[in-house]
């Protein structure tokens, strides 16, 4: 599998999620839960215990390697995110590799996802950072050629920010998940390819340069 890794910036640190960031999860996601109406975000102890123990295990399984985010000036979790979806290709085509990804196979293609933050950090440069330094590690690192990002189709403040990030749109994927309330969503997907990547990291760079000129 692939071997936990912490990503640390300006404004914040991605650390590995683990089974004692429990109570910390929890108090993130306990403060203004209107802001989480398309996304799903554990609620109290139990559930955010079980939340954890399921991403956790996905892990174990290679399918996803899920981070805490630590806002580095107050020393506080704000909120978590991961990457998932994780595929290694093979070739020739159209034949299934069956590998699990590693730090020597790593993924060819990857999703970030399962991303929410405490309300008082929205629109902070949290989320900037984040997906800078997981993009970084994605393009650099790993030398994936395609990052997936995917929302609610209904979630038109998620929507914006994916898109502010560079990514591109392509499409509507109907009647796609059961939604908690018992709906089923449609699911809206945006994607960066590796020759799109500089433009998106200079992108990124620049709006995270305004934010820090902002608060410090």
């Amino acid at each position: 599998m692939l071997i936990p890794v912490t990503l640390r910036g300006h404004l914040v640190c991605l650390e590995p999620l683990t089974i004692d960031h429990v109570n910390d999860l929890c108090a993130a996601a306990s403060e203004d839960r209107s802001t989480y109406t398309y996304t799903y975000v554990p609620n109290g102890q139990e559930d955010t215990k079980r939340y954890i123990e399921i991403a956790l295990a996905d892990f174990s399984k290679g399918r996803a390697l899920p981070f805490v985010v630590r806002h580095l000036d107050t020393g506080r979790i704000v909120g978590t995110t991961r990457f998932l979806d994780l595929e290694v290709f093979s070739w020739p085509p159209g034949v299934a590799s069956g590998l699990s990804p590693t730090d020597l196979a790593p993924p060819t293609v990857a999703e970030i996802g399962s991303t929410w933050y405490a309300a008082s950090f929205l629109r902070t440069g949290v989320n900037t950072e984040c997906k800078l330094l997981m993009l970084s590690h994605a393009f650099d690192s790993w030398n994936t050629i395609r990052v997936t990002l995917k929302t609610d189709a209904r979630n038109i403040r998620s929507r914006s920010a994916i898109q502010r990030l560079g990514a591109t749109f392509e499409g509507i994927r109907r009647a796609h998940l059961p939604e908690s309330d018992g709906s089923i969503r449609d699911t809206a997907y945006f994607s960066i390819i590796a020759e799109e990547w500089p433009s998106v990291r200079t992108n990124l760079q620049d709006r995270l340069q305004k934010r820090l000129e902002k608060y410090h």
